[in-house]
């Protein structure tokens, strides 16, 4: 067995020379702080002129960039935000800690991402806006779902965690809503270990976002003050150099991706009761994960079984991508949020907390049938040969 590349250590991340030679020269500046530095500042340019964005504020976290953004609409306590349930927490709590409901629409089972269709059903007189997750890697189809906000008047805020340099309708992923939040978490496309970034097209939002991640100081107004309650989710100069050095190697690290996630696609799509990853038409995947989706009914014990013959041979392969769809865990099942108090939950209205799992079948198909293969930007031709070797040799060999 060929050992496979881990985007937990060096062996899976492209980081070198490039990240230690602005390290070094950070802290020979002895300027660690963003306020003050030049890396974080440049990053959030480069950002920009990469995703042709307007501008770009780098944060601590892929979960503060989410916060930053739902921070930025300033909404009120007990409004709604539709979003999905297939997800992270840390793309969860931060409308909570605002004071937001949650509002989950089932998926696509086919992706796991939200659909305009899902999004439509969850609408309600307390919608204000609408968090969409690109799955892996894989685009929503926005098309619909820009249409179906420009109806009703809501914005739509895309996680784009997983789908650095992705696209739909030639437009890349987080520049298609009104703000995009990435992240820069250990195992994504890029990384400073943790950290994240939003961008917007918008003067007024980009304003209130840079101001969320400085506690609302306005540095270099005339008379700053702090004009209303946030937080300091500053990323370091630190961090800032090693994502300016990733940053520089995005583009050629998601054409790799591309290339070998293809190859590993097109040797095994031919076996029955498997389905690879498939885009939107007109979109562009850019494959932060494998995932593949397995029919119960062709291979008998689905999706388990695989991940276990796959295991036997040290592959890793996560069945389930997550246990359960976020509205099962404690957080909403039992609404323990602050104290005793349940709050913001006290404010929802019973049809936006009723997750009845009849409301979710695309949710609990498309979890039961997935099973997640790593992958990263390390991935030789030969690491995908065998990966699907393996997976050929476990379902015709039974």
């Amino acid at each position: 067995m060929t050992h496979l590349p881990s985007d937990q250590n060096a062996s899976g991340r492209d980081l070198g020379a490039e990240e230690l030679a602005l390290l070094e020269t950070a802290v020979r500046s002895g300027t660690l702080t963003s306020t003050k530095g030049q890396f974080v500042a440049q990053l959030e340019q480069e950002f920009a002129e990469l995703l042709g964005a307007g501008h770009a504020v780098a944060c601590a976290s892929g979960s503060a960039a989410v916060h930053i953004a739902v921070a930025a609409l300033d909404l009120e306590p007990g409004d709604e935000i539709i979003t999905t349930p297939i997800t992270d927490m840390g793309a969860l709590a931060p409308l909570l800690f605002q004071g937001v409901i949650p509002v989950f629409a089932d998926v696509d089972p086919a992706t796991l991402n939200v659909t305009a269709d899902t999004i439509a059903a969850r609408l309600s007189p307390r919608t204000r806006a609408v968090i969409v997750t690109h799955l892996f890697g894989c685009p929503v189809d926005m098309a619909p779902v820009m249409a179906l906000a420009g109806e009703h008047g809501f914005p739509v805020i895309e996680d784009a965690a997983q789908a650095f340099l992705a696209e739909s309708q030639g437009a890349p992923i987080g520049t298609i809503g009104s703000i995009g939040c990435f992240s820069f978490q250990q195992g994504k496309h890029m990384t400073s270990g943790e950290g994240g970034i939003v961008v917007t097209d918008d003067d007024g939002l980009a304003r209130r976002m840079r101001l969320f991640v400085n506690k609302a100081w306005g540095y270099g107004d005339p008379q700053p003050d702090h004009y209303f309650l946030a937080l300091n989710y500053r990323l370091t100069e630190l961090q800032g150099a090693v994502a300016l050095a990733q940053l520089r190697k995005l583009p050629a690290a998601v054409k790799h991706r591309r290339s070998m996630a293809e190859r590993l696609a097109g040797a095994v799509e031919d076996l029955p009761g498997l389905s690879t990853p498939r885009a939107p038409e007109g979109a562009v995947h850019s494959y932060w994960r494998f995932p593949l989706w397995v029919d119960p009914a062709v291979v008998d014990g689905g999706v388990d079984y695989l991940a276990r013959a796959l295991r036997e041979v040290d592959i890793p392969a996560a069945p389930r991508y997550i246990q359960k769809p976020a509205f099962e865990t404690q957080v909403f099942a039992e609404q323990n949020t602050f104290g005793s108090s349940r709050w913001p939950f006290t404010l929802a209205d019973p049809e936006a907390v009723d997750y009845s799992p009849s409301r979710y079948p695309g949710a609990y198909q498309g979890l039961d049938q997935v099973l997640v293969l790593p992958f990263n930007e390390q991935f030789t031709a030969e690491h995908v040969d065998v990966i699907a070797g393996e997976i050929r040799a476990a379902l015709e060999g039974r």
